[in-house]
């Protein structure tokens, strides 16, 4: 009873709303989501979903939390950075702190072909809080095959924007957006900058998307919608389905990419590759950190690993993902991988 009176006195303002209600707040206490992705559009899309009380939310980020996070990333402090926390484990804590009575799950991991759909299954929603396109044609690719709902966002500089594909109703991202660009000719936050306050309108949008489907409003976003803070303007874009899309017919061509390394450039990171081995089954630390010789710098703790081999930065997760710095030379990230991490370390 006292857990029942916390939460109506919780929500009451946001019950009295006429879009959602008592009945609208009960539908949101049963759901649950996924958010892909917590650097600035996901810190805040958790950030609003937990206050409203959204039963369960999963947090997926492969990154951890750093200085220059801190201007756009609402949810982390510094502290956070000192205790070199990955920025799930970072939201996760955060998030218990605001709203008990919200489950909430923080898995730090890249998303990629070999777990999206575990990830993804059994949600209600998809939130998009990515930085990446790659990503996100993967993830509307398990949207349209799981049947789930998936709300797009994205914000670089001042700008941001947003779409929502509903499976089998309205478009999905690859009838808007067909081709995936070449590596490396999209701008991105380290070449074009980003003001927190883009990434809070877009996420903003994002959020209240989700609550909308979750209550069963009508009232979804069938558009394109763009927005620039700086500029105050607002778009609105109408978009359709396209004839003869992949995805939505079914191929999803996304899922299908069976590629045992994979490497990739991080936007978040100054000149940096991820390496993803889809093989392994997990790094003990400790024992990684008994085998390396020759590093300097070395300090790990339960989420991370780091040392620096010349003028390289490395850092190595137990999902045996490693982040290598100060290069965006796939080749060259992939034979430090390989000699310090992989198989050739003895993982």
């Amino acid at each position: 009873m006292v857990a029942e009176n916390n939460s109506r006195n919780r929500y009451s303002r946001q019950a009295m709303f006429h879009g959602i209600g008592e009945e609208g707040q009960q539908k949101l206490t049963r759901s649950s989501v996924v958010i892909i992705g917590c650097g600035a559009l996901g810190c805040n899309i958790a950030n609003l979903l937990v206050r409203a009380g959204v039963g369960k939310v999963r947090i997926v980020d492969r990154d951890f939390v750093e200085y220059h996070n801190l201007h756009r990333q609402t949810l982390f402090d510094e502290n956070d950075v000192k205790s070199q926390l990955p920025k799930a484990i970072a939201a996760k804590k955060h998030l218990q702190e605001i709203n008990s009575l919200v489950e909430i799950e923080g898995i730090v991991a890249d998303v990629n072909f070999s777990n999206v759909e575990r990830l993804c299954s059994g949600m209600d929603v998809i939130l998009d809080g990515l930085d990446n396109l790659e990503t996100r044609y993967l993830v509307n690719d398990v949207s349209l095959k799981l049947r789930i709902p998936y709300i797009y966002g994205g914000a670089i500089s001042s700008f941001g924007m947003t779409m929502t594909v509903i499976p089998g109703v309205s478009p999905c991202f690859r009838c808007v957006f067909p081709n995936l660009p070449p590596p490396r000719t999209m701008p991105t936050c380290e070449t074009e900058g980003i003001l927190g306050t883009a990434a809070s309108a877009m996420s903003s949008l994002e959020a209240t998307e989700a609550v909308k489907i979750l209550v069963g409003s009508g009232l979804i976003n069938k558009d394109l919608v763009t927005m620039d803070v700086w500029d105050i303007s607002f778009e609105r874009f109408p978009i359709a389905r396209k004839e003869g899309c992949p995805s939505c017919g079914g191929r999803y061509d996304f899922l299908g990419d069976k590629v045992k390394l994979i490497k990739s450039s991080l936007c978040g990171q100054s000149r940096a590759v991820q390496v993803v081995d889809t093989d392994s089954r997990g790094i003990a630390l400790d024992q990684l950190a008994g085998r390396l010789s020759g590093v300097k710098n070395l300090t790990y703790n339960e989420y991370m690993l780091r040392f620096d081999v010349d003028d390289f930065g490395i850092t190595v997760f137990p999902d045996g993902r490693a982040i290598i710095k100060n290069t965006l030379d796939e080749s060259a990230a992939e034979k430090l991988y390989l000699k310090y991490v992989g198989k050739e370390n003895g993982q």
